[in-house]
């Protein structure tokens, strides 16, 4: 016989096709075959079609393309014969599925077989429904299944109720028509219609509400009988499982309950005791036993149960984590994750337990118990939670210690009642983990430490003996340098020691080594060794011993390769060098740095990282701004929008910069055209010298920024780098040698019951389109300003610099005045007037007051 004719038998195409040693020959064998089958198709052979099905079902497993087989599936299945059907109706379970249009000539077959004498035939229609039905198919034989399920036949009934789950998945308006046969079906002895049943049912309440109250009512009674059944039956061999009898009913039992008693508190108090009976007879040393327990945790967990209930299914779960099984054990832990919401008092009797998970060896199950740490921490076990955490942080994989690491710092910051115990744990979790903390929680270290003066002393000599042990760790060395610079004199006075502190002596040569080593450590970053720079400055004006020492190590790196260090180097031996008499002024400690604003730019940038245009949403009307008196913030559009200052339809740009100055400082440079990109800082805060022009580029020397960075100096041109002393010609009484008389007459900018302000002007002749205005205000009240600030904002074809003003506080009845300058540059000087939107904010009393208004009288020429 021809291998390949349509009469070779199945089992020798299967044989020739394992033969073929390639897969070309595997194509080769199985075209022929194909080839064969066709010829067979359009000779209409009926003597060999079912065998033909049979290979074409093989083929299509072996992923070939069958298709011209699917007309030759729907003849079988019109045939009489049982065996045709049965090839026939596995070929179109196989062959297609319920997208293919040709489907649709089957459903008048589907219909006969349904209603058909031989109960095999029926039951293999009944399989084919139920797994290619689809939605029109199911709306047409949806009665003649519905007519099935009260039949005598157990093994009719149970298809027919599979069938069923199928139909009100694709039709879940024809729920109702099943609610009451399904409610028969759970009165059944024969085990495979009863599960049928359950499932049934448990998709009759996904569906339909109508439904679901209907088994509500008549189900609840039978399911709670038949569960008891099953837990007092004697051993049943045929559906037992190890020593468990019959789980898969147990399990789909319990979960249609959990479904039923959801948001009903007569049927969860119906079914209690049969739960708390579940949950306290089955046995917990097998796998099938624990299956059970735990869908009657989550069933408890999903009704309105009792107290006590929930205390037993949480107990439950405490056993689960003590078991040898990490799949158990995971489980374990995500049930609790969802219990903790329902009972936390219950979960917490298990932290001893969770805790000892959170050491496991499997990273999953780690992962998981930390979450669950991290829900159950609140004020009153936030401490000895912490100190376990800590103590693992120090043993722990390296994989893990960053996720442990970020748990522990938002512990420390969501529930620290006192600033020691925040400043005592961060100082421990940067020793042990310094390389995994982000910025932003060193940062907020920093804001704490500032804020607290009473411990700044403490916490410089806390970070200083940490430092002594562990040098390795980049945020610890970070906030170490910070500190020093800030409070090294307090190291070496030892100013406001503690009882609880041991005594130790640090000399100011001490706190020199520290930064010395920092620089000069083989693996510190561009960022770590900046801030070193900046410490060291600030340390040569509080320790004059020292320094000559300081000067030499900043020289060291006059001819730094890295740009950033060599111009900080420059800038910085020529103020300790050639400008003494203003040193101390330039490197004076920062100010106090506010911690709300800090935590909601923090929030503001968490959110951005979320949503861009949460970032962009303007101020509320008549927000408090704290802010250094005078100087503008970064974000310079919200404040455009809100005082609608913009000309035209187009939006103010903003700065992107993170500058961290900025940030701590409240310290904001409105966003310039590209002649003024480049401005030096350090200048504008001074008023001095004409701006540097930067065209310095990431690759080449970004700016280093960070919280001790007080002097960011601007770069140099890297094309002609050259040196130049930043502060030469400094007048003695720090006015601007080039500053020319008014040539413009004064105005009264804007005026009011309690506040007047004057502007007279200053230009110089070479630079008509820049205007330097001087602001002098005045109180007409009788009551004191204070926490004075003055702000203004301009259309986008005018720059705006505005200089510190001398003070905040503004006597009553004019018996003082504030001065404040700030420089404007009209780039369409001639061609457009001056206009400007003030807006000042103060406080009489503890009790904030705002004013704002529009100048438009400004004298012709500017």
């Amino acid at each position: 016989m021809n291998p390949f004719s349509s009469g070779t038998r199945l089992r020798d195409m299967i044989k020739a096709i394992r033969a073929c040693k390639t897969a070309a020959e595997e194509r080769a064998v199985v075209r022929k075959e194909c080839a064969a089958i066709r010829s067979s198709i359009s000779e209409n052979d009926q003597d060999y079609s079912h065998r033909n099905i049979a290979k074409l079902m093989f083929i299509h497993m072996l992923g070939y393309p069958t298709h011209f087989g699917q007309m030759e599936c729907l003849k079988l299945i019109a045939s009489a014969g049982f065996p045709e059907k049965r090839i026939g109706y596995l070929g179109l379970m196989l062959l297609l599925d319920e997208r293919q249009e040709v489907l649709m000539l089957v459903t008048n077959s589907l219909k006969q077989d349904l209603g058909h004498t031989n109960q095999y035939i029926v039951g293999l229609a009944l399989c084919a429904l139920g797994n290619i039905c689809s939605a029109e198919m199911a709306r047409d034989l949806a009665p003649e299944v519905e007519r099935l399920l009260l039949t005598r036949d157990p093994n009719i009934k149970k298809k027919a109720a599979l069938c069923s789950i199928r139909i009100i998945r694709k039709v879940p308006d024809l729920a109702e028509n099943f609610s009451s046969p399904a409610t028969s079906l759970l009165k059944e002895k024969h085990h495979g219609v009863l599960i049928a049943g359950v499932q049934l049912c448990t998709d009759l309440c996904k569906v339909s509400e109508d439904a679901s109250n209907h088994l509500r009512k008549n189900c609840t009674e039978g399911l709670v009988r038949i569960l008891k059944d099953i837990c007092n039956s004697p051993y049943a061999p045929e559906y037992d499982i190890a020593g468990i009898t019959d789980p898969f009913l147990h399990i789909r039992v319990l979960r249609l309950l959990r479904m039923l008693g959801h948001g009903d508190a007569d049927t969860s108090e119906y079914i209690n005791d049969i739960l708390a009976q579940v949950a306290s007879k089955t046995e917990s040393n097998k796998n099938a036993g624990n299956a059970i327990l735990y869908e009657c945790v989550e069933t408890i967990m999903g009704i309105e149960a009792t107290s006590g209930l929930r205390v037993l299914a949480i107990n439950i779960l405490g056993r689960f984590l003590s078991n040898r099984d990490n799949n158990i054990r995971y489980v374990a832990l995500n049930m609790l994750m969802k219990a903790i919401s329902v009972d936390s008092q219950a979960v917490q009797r298990h932290r001893t337990t969770i805790l000892e998970c959170v050491k496991d060896s499997d990273a999953s199950i780690r992962k998981r118990a930390l979450e669950l740490v991290f829900l159950l921490v609140n004020d009153t076990n936030a401490k000895p939670l912490t100190k376990e955490l800590i103590d693992y942080l120090e043993v722990s994989d390296q994989d893990f210690k960053g996720d442990l690491t970020s748990k522990i710092c938002s512990i420390i910051e969501k529930f620290s009642q006192e600033k020691k115990w925040y400043i005592d744990q961060m100082v421990k979790v940067l020793s042990l983990a310094g390389n995994y903390v982000k910025d932003n929680v060193w940062h907020a270290l920093i804001v704490a430490i500032s804020n607290a003066p009473d411990l700044q002393g403490y916490s410089v000599r806390s970070l200083y003996k940490a430092f002594q042990l562990s040098s390795e760790q980049v945020s610890l060395v970070q906030v170490t340098i910070w500190c020093i610079g800030e409070y090294g004199e307090m190291l070496v006075n030892n100013v406001g020691v503690l009882q609880v502190e041991e005594p130790m002596t640090v000399t100011e040569s001490d706190a020199v080594d520290v930064l010395e080593s920092c620089l000069t450590h083989h693996s510190t970053d561009i960022t770590t060794q900046s801030m070193c720079l900046i410490a060291l400055l600030k340390l040569s004006s509080r320790f004059p011993p020292s320094s000559g020492r300081v000067k030499e190590i900043i020289t060291t790196h006059i001819g730094s390769v890295v740009l950033e260090l060599q111009q900080r180097a420059i800038e910085f031996n020529s103020i300790i060098q050639r400008h003494q008499n203003i040193k101390s002024s330039l490197v004076e400690r920062m100010p106090v740095l506010d911690e709300s604003t800090f935590i909601s730019k923090r929030a503001g940038s968490s959110q951005a990282n979320i949503s861009t245009e949460k970032s962009n949403q303007q101020l509320p009307s008549g927000a408090s701004l704290k802010l250094s008196n005078g100087v503008a913030k970064p974000a310079a559009s919200p404040l455009v929008d809100l005082l609608d200052l913009s000309l035209d339809d187009t939006p103010v740009p903003t700065s992107t910069s993170n500058d961290f100055l900025h940030d701590l400082l409240d310290v904001g440079l409105t966003n310039s055209s590209s002649s003024a990109s480049g401005t030096d800082i350090l200048m504008d805060l001074l008023s001095i010298g004409t701006p540097v022009q930067s065209n310095t580029t990431p690759e080449n020397g970004s700016s280093i920024k960070g919280f001790n960075d007080i002097l960011p100096i601007a770069k140099p041109n890297t094309a002609t780098v050259q040196v130049v002393d930043l502060l030469d010609g400094l007048a003695s009484n720090g006015s601007h040698p080039g500053a020319q008389s008014p040539v413009h007459p004064s105005i009264t900018a804007y005026q009011s019951s309690t506040l007047k302000i004057t502007f007279s002007f200053t230009k110089q002749p070479d630079k008509p389109q820049v205007t330097q205005i001087h602001a002098t205000f005045m109180n007409l009240s009788s009551e004191a300003y204070t926490d004075f600030i003055f702000q203004a904002a301009v259309p986008k074809f005018i720059q705006l610099h505005l200089d510190p003003a001398n003070s905040n506080h503004l006597p009553a009845s004019g018996n003082g005045r504030i001065t404040q300058t700030f420089t404007i540059t009209n780039t369409q000087h001639g061609q457009k007037p001056l206009a400007m939107r003030i807006r000042i904010a103060y406080k009489v009393s503890n009790q904030e007051r705002l004013e704002q208004g529009q100048i438009n009288n400004f004298p012709p020429g500017l």
